[in-house]
């Protein structure tokens, strides 16, 4: 790292918040009466306006003629861990003509198990039981569950089984069916989050049908964060299987100054079923109209999403809204009764807060709710002044100056041949 290059981040790491410096404010709409832990949504705004990762933003408490900065914490949705694959079935063999095994359970509180289920073309039922010890298998009937691939009739698959949260160390299995011990490979478990929130970033009920595909095209601005992709489809046709593709590439701003190639769009692949219907006298109802996003982070300009469903050769389905979505972020801190609280940001020289709030942090399961209020441009705003070195803000003077040595050197030399005494 060069001098310069150093001197640069050494003036960024020592900016200061000052309210002058921040280009947006957003106050704080809230229980203003009452004390204690409040908590307030972040929508896609901020983010589109902050630097990235919020690391500008700031929360002061506004007085009649003063601004006292708070502490706060941003706390994100838990996200699903994920899947630990593979869990390795136990004593797996047969019983009374059922296939049964064992699964000792990560700890933790868990939900959704995922069955790795390699046969094909089938319908079974799962009878799952749970218990703290290995002992055997009396114990907590969980319930009992379908699964089923279907792919042969375009019907999708699922070897999903939607227990309630449990925390059992050891689960017990028996399938009925047209499954062997061989078919089973194992079996994958997602952990319980908090309960996951969703904050629409972007949504559309404009479709283009092109072929056989169906599109909805998006523009998100830089820095906002998207999770999810979630459909809302009619009521007809009641059981369909799409496979669905989503692409996202960047905005190229203006014309490029550097020969460096933009980055390359990204792109993600689910599967939206839903199945509601009796097969083999075994009752099958499944939907899944969300699929995951793919992780993308583009330039100042942002980016744009292409959502493709491939309707192969069936009708398209009956699309009425598609929405990009962002895991809710809360922003939480400690309310003094009565006072006024607002939020600023726009001033990426910042670094992200450290608060012993944040540290020290516990959510309260009654904490007060709040909101933002729209932003509004901050009247005392005014631009941080460039704390690069001189010849980085003047990059001309340096060319200029080179110059104008160069040709002062030639003068010398000249006159220097000149008044050489000749031989």
């Amino acid at each position: 790292m060069n001098l310069r290059a150093m001197v640069v981040l050494l003036a960024l790491a020592a900016a200061t918040p000052e309210m002058r410096y921040f280009r947006y404010e957003r106050p704080v709409a809230g229980p203003g009466s009452r004390a204690g832990q409040t908590c307030v949504a972040l929508d896609a705004g901020i983010f589109a306006h902050a630097a990235p990762g919020l690391t500008d933003v700031r929360l002061y408490r506004v007085a009649d003629s003063d601004h006292h900065e708070t502490p706060f914490v941003i706390r994100e949705a838990a996200p699903v861990e994920q899947k630990q694959r593979e869990i390795a079935p136990l004593n797996l063999g047969k019983r009374h003509a059922q296939t049964t095994f064992e699964a000792a359970m990560p700890e933790g509180r868990y939900s959704d198990v995922e069955l790795d289920v390699t046969a094909k073309n089938f319908i079974a039922t799962v009878a799952v039981t749970g218990s703290q010890t290995d002992g055997g298998r009396e114990g907590t009937e969980l319930g009992m569950f379908t699964i089923f691939d279907l792919s042969g009739q375009k019907l999708g698959r699922s070897t999903v089984l939607h227990l309630p949260e449990s925390n059992f160390r050891y689960l017990y299995f028996a399938i009925a069916g047209p499954v062997k011990p061989e078919d089973v490979a194992g079996l994958s478990v997602e952990r319980v989050p908090a309960k996951q929130q969703y904050v629409t970033v972007a949504d559309t009920n404009r479709v283009v049908e092109n072929g056989h595909e169906t599109t909805m095209q998006f523009r998100v601005p830089a820095n906002v964060p998207v999770e999810r992709v979630e459909f809302v489809v009619g009521a007809e046709p009641a059981n369909f299987s799409r496979d669905v593709t989503v692409r996202v590439s960047p905005v190229v701003a203006g014309k490029q100054t550097t020969d460096q190639e933009p980055p390359a769009p990204v792109e993600s692949s689910g599967n939206l079923l839903r199945l509601h219907a009796t097969r083999d006298g075994h009752r099958i109802d499944e939907e899944h109209l969300a699929v995951d996003a793919p992780w993308a982070e583009f330039g100042a300009a942002g980016s744009t999403w292409a959502v493709t469903i491939d309707n192969g050769d069936d009708a398209p389905l009956e699309i009425t809204d598609v929405r990009l979505e962002m895991a809710e972020r809360k922003l939480c801190f400690d309310a003094a009764a009565g006072a006024s609280y607002a939020v600023f940001l726009g001033d990426p020289a910042l670094s992200a807060p450290r608060y012993d709030y944040a540290t020290l942090f516990v959510p309260e399961a009654d904490a007060a709710q709040a909101t933002l209020d729209p932003e509004q441009a901050n009247p005392e705003y005014e631009g941080r002044p460039d704390a690069r070195p001189f010849t980085e803000r003047h990059p001309a003077l340096l060319w200029v100056a080179l110059v104008l040595v160069v040709l002062l050197l030639g003068v010398v030399a000249v006159r220097t041949a000149k008044e050489a005494p000749k031989v």
